[in-house]
């Protein structure tokens, strides 16, 4: 799978650059996106781009060995500034057909290059607006959108000046990392310095390169009501498919993703002002072609900005999207970053309903996992997965990559695709070491 050629440069099979058509550069390695990908992706179609240290960490080539649709890989410091410059005039031969982003660290790489390559793309002014929260509450501001306040902290003293004459919780969080990681929700001054050194730790292991990243944090005002997120493909700034998924928070002071139901079980005209906030902000940051997936709280029946990524959603949300309406959604996305027509017809509304309930476990050290079998078998279960296995630690529930396993189910509601979720992931235990 890896190897020299002209205009291929270093990781991609030369045999296949000849005569095997324009390649899709993939920006981000996520495995579990294999399988959908060679559904409609031919063979030696794909090249991945991947940092280095994660290409080592996660053993990307040994994953990729085999797949048909992969023609290589290319090891590259796409995080660092400049990179996708680089990377353009060190493969004047490669011709994308083009760009994807596949993780949220990959989306400034993917629009620059895509601009590089004169290809559909976010365009990077928008990705990079996207990707600094700080920054994307500046300019959605300006267009009207509802954001918490929010301020630049440097330490322990810049939180308890924001805290202190406020009507309630702050929330302490990193404005350029992903997965809730490095998020906590403070409710007196007491914590502030320990909240302060737990938001710090913000390793996220193997899926980051090693080098460290920035430090920039926030202090906003916490927004009380439901969250919900909505998921948008967009060509030309103008959106072509919206689906507004619900979601539920596990108890504690991370806000980490306990559920997702789609689509959202809320009354049509909560759900279109959901779609047309978000459409406002794919207009208030330039974005053009691609994916967009806001994250919005409603308090009194105003949407308020958490947060906005350009790039497909995470956490099983996409599948359930595309069980739910049903939809080719990840094949419409490629043929979107690709500049081609459509594979079908996109659905307005959804057919039936389906949810994601994620598992966690204590912390300590997993002695015996019981239940998955079951739970595999339970009505309307299409996946149900874990994560640790006996022997392996368990840290504190802080952000998503703690979680311990996944179930995945659908019906002809919402409600009741949740309803066996939860079912599901009750059959599910996982035993701790010491534990009685």
């Amino acid at each position: 799978m890896t190897g020299q050629g002209p205009g291929a440069g270093p990781g991609v099979r030369p045999a296949a650059v000849a005569g095997a058509g324009r390649p899709v550069l993939v920006v981000g390695f996520v495995g579990v996106t294999l399988a959908a990908i060679g559904a409609f992706q031919p063979d030696d179609s794909v090249i991945y781009v991947e940092e280095p240290d994660v290409v080592r960490k996660r053993r990307v080539h040994e994953q990729l060995e085999g797949v048909a649709f992969v023609r290589g890989l290319i090891e590259w410091e796409y995080h660092l500034a400049g990179k996708a410059d680089e990377f353009f005039n060190a493969h004047p031969g490669l011709d994308p057909a083009a760009v994807v982003p596949a993780i949220e660290y990959a989306t400034p790489f993917a629009a620059r290059l895509a601009e590089r390559y004169g290809l559909p793309g976010a365009g990077l002014g928008a990705a990079q607006i996207l990707r600094d929260k700080a920054l994307l509450r500046q300019v959605s501001a300006a267009a009207g959108i509802a954001n918490p306040v929010s301020v630049p902290v440097r330490g322990p003293d810049d939180v308890r000046a924001f805290l202190r004459g406020r009507p309630g919780p702050v929330v302490l969080k990193p404005a350029n990392r992903q997965a809730s990681v490095g998020t906590r929700v403070i409710r007196d001054a007491a914590e502030v310095e320990g909240a302060w050194a737990d938001c710090l730790v913000q390793d996220e292991g193997v899926f980051v390169p090693d080098r460290p990243m920035a430090l920039a944090m926030l202090a906003e005002q916490y927004v009380e009501g439901p969250e919900y997120s909505v998921e948008m493909l967009v060509r030309d700034g103008v959106a072509l498919f919206v689906n507004v998924t619900g979601k539920q928070l596990f108890p504690g002071p991370h806000p980490v993703e306990l559920a997702h139901v789609v689509p959202a079980d809320i009354p049509d005209e909560l759900a279109r002002l959901l779609g047309a906030r978000t459409a406002l902000l794919v207009e208030a940051v330039g974005f053009r072609d691609g994916f967009v997936h806001g994250e919005w709280i409603v308090s009194d029946g105003v949407p308020y900005l958490v947060e906005c990524a350009g790039r497909l959603p995470g956490g099983g949300i996409l599948d359930t999207i595309q069980l739910a309406y049903p939809v080719e959604l990840l094949r419409s996305y490629y043929a979107v970053l690709k500049g081609e027509a459509l594979p079908g017809g996109l659905p307005r509304r959804a057919k039936g309903g389906a949810a994601v309930r994620f598992l966690a476990a204590a912390p300590g050290r997993v002695a015996a996992v019981h239940g998955v079998e079951a739970a595999r078998r339970a009505d309307g279960v299409f996946l149900a997965a874990v994560t640790v296995e006996p022997g392996h630690p368990v840290a504190e529930l802080r952000h998503s990559w703690h979680r311990a396993g996944i179930v995945m189910a659908t019906a002809d509601s919402p409600a009741e695709a949740l309803r066996r979720a939860e079912a599901a992931a009750g059959m599910v235990r996982i035993d701790i070491e010491g534990e009685e």
